[in-house]
């Protein structure tokens, strides 16, 4: 039986949203995908929810809350610290890159601008919830 990927998708971009739903299902990839498009909505989220993802992939650049204040909320809850995250976003400052490591993110990938790379975004995403 194939693995079915439960990702929490932090992201306000929309057009980013389509993008990411149309690679897993160009990569054949079963999935089932919960999105949160601005960062205040997610700790209430955490708290409500009682489903653990397989993976959580993270915008910095958010609404309402930076991606930076979330990476923390995450990494600090009992119930998500061991959730593997991949921080997914514009920003290739390496201030960002520095502080997403520090804090225990898996990977920190600049989003992709061909349907190649977001090939291979998809293919670290489902490595990294499921490694083995």
């Amino acid at each position: 039986m194939e693995n079915i990927i439960d990702i929490l998708l932090i992201e306000d971009d929309a057009d980013d949203i389509e993008l990411l739903e149309e690679a897993l299902k160009s990569n054949s990839v079963s999935y089932i995908l919960t999105s949160i498009k601005e960062g205040d909505k997610v700790e209430p989220h955490l708290l409500s929810e009682s489903k653990i993802p397989d993976i959580i992939v993270l915008d910095f650049n958010l609404p309402k809350l930076h991606g930076r204040e979330i990476l923390a909320l995450i990494k600090s809850s009992e119930k998500y610290n061991n959730v593997p995250l991949v921080v997914l976003t514009t920003s290739a400052s390496k201030e960002d890159i520095s502080y997403a490591a520090m804090m225990g993110a898996n990977h920190y990938i600049t989003k992709p601008t061909s349907i190649h790379d977001f090939n291979r975004t998809i293919a670290t995403i489902v490595k990294t919830a499921f490694p083995d």
